[in-house]
């Protein structure tokens, strides 16, 4: 496993890291068995957000005693300053240390620069004085955002969805990112859970400059991405012929599964229900067949076309019609109308 250094900020790790969003649906001890384990395996970057529930509380748990031998990334979606210096310092508690590695804008809908107005920016850089964040990034969903900030020169890291279902766009940010002298965390990288070879998704991350953060909720998970610090993989033609199939089948509007467009007023679990085509085809089917999952997937009957999840989405899908679509389909395949 080769190491990569992210930009100019002189962190170098190796090229597999643990993004722990989906800790914050284990259980404490869960959590920091899979976070020393992966530490022990060869992970040493490991990213968190505030808005992960009680993620940094469990990584503060599981590296406390230890924190010198770790790169951890946190985020705040704070709109004010004052928002901005209440997160980071609950953060600091929860990871139980007196600074961040590296502190980011999350899901960033512009770029703060200094002297807009908000004061965002000058927070940023009055933390990393006072020592509280060594380093400044921020993270992003729309590919405009994301080009805006690279040519800002402002950031010393940009964290953005990367796959191999990237688009030509998409790639050239990434080899943009690295010319600007940014780190280029990629996240997503199995986008939302619709790709299922770890060996054509790490062949894919090592071509470029960018450091992946797998989300890793199960030691099944943690393993196989473990398994690359014992064997080496590049891109062979048989990868690469994998992934040219998977493009054909999943490019175009799919939901990612990232929930932003949470919560629903009627109750719809949108961040499965909108990709249920995809899930049903891709996982062991009973698993999504049952009652549990029809009652789930017919609430979307109930949707009364607010607009709000149309308004949250960070790739601006038409989730309600994507919703229906997804149900069209789900009962043509429970009536046998269609095989999968």
């Amino acid at each position: 496993m080769k190491n990569i250094t992210l930009g100019k900020t002189g962190i170098t790790v190796p090229q597999n890291a643990f993004g722990a969003l989906p800790i914050q649906r284990v259980s404490l001890e869960t959590a920091v068995m899979l976070l020393r384990k992966a530490y022990e395996g060869g992970m040493r970057f490991f990213d968190t957000a505030r808005a992960y529930s009680d993620s940094e509380v469990k990584v503060g748990t599981a590296f406390e005693g230890m924190r010198e031998k770790v790169f951890i990334a946190s985020k705040t979606q704070a709109k004010t300053p004052e928002k901005f210096w209440s997160d980071l310092e609950t953060t600091l508690k929860n990871l139980r240390t007196d600074y961040l590695d590296l502190y980011q804008f999350h899901c960033a809908d512009r770029c703060y620069r200094p002297g807009d107005g908000t004061g965002m920016y000058e927070a940023m850089l009055e933390a990393k004085a006072l020592g509280k964040i060594r380093h400044i990034g921020i993270t992003a969903h729309l590919i405009a955002v994301a080009e805006e900030i690279v040519e800002s020169g402002l950031y010393e890291t940009l964290q953005f969805p990367f796959s191999y279902l990237a688009s030509e766009r998409e790639i050239r940010l990434a080899e943009n990112t690295e010319k600007a002298g940014m780190g280029f965390i990629a996240m997503k990288g199995l986008s939302g859970g619709l790709l299922t070879n770890s060996d054509a998704c790490m062949a894919f991350m090592l071509q470029y400059n960018v450091l992946p953060i797998w989300g890793i909720q199960r030691e099944s998970e943690l393993n196989e991405w473990l398994s690359f610090f014992e064997r080496d993989i590049e891109m062979s033609e048989e990868l690469a012929a994998f992934i040219e199939e998977d493009r054909g089948k999943l490019m175009g509007d799919f939901c990612r599964g990232c929930g932003y467009c949470a919560p629903c007023a009627v109750g719809i679990q949108i961040n499965n229900c909108a990709r249920m085509s995809q899930l049903i085809r891709r996982a062991p089917s009973e698993n999504f067949l049952g009652e549990e999952w029809q009652g789930l997937m017919m609430k979307i009957e109930d949707c009364i076309d607010c607009g709000a999840c149309k308004s949250r989405c960070p790739y601006k899908l038409d989730i309600p019609k994507l919703l229906r679509k997804n149900l069209e389909d789900y009962k043509a395949i429970l009536s046998g109308k269609v095989r999968i």
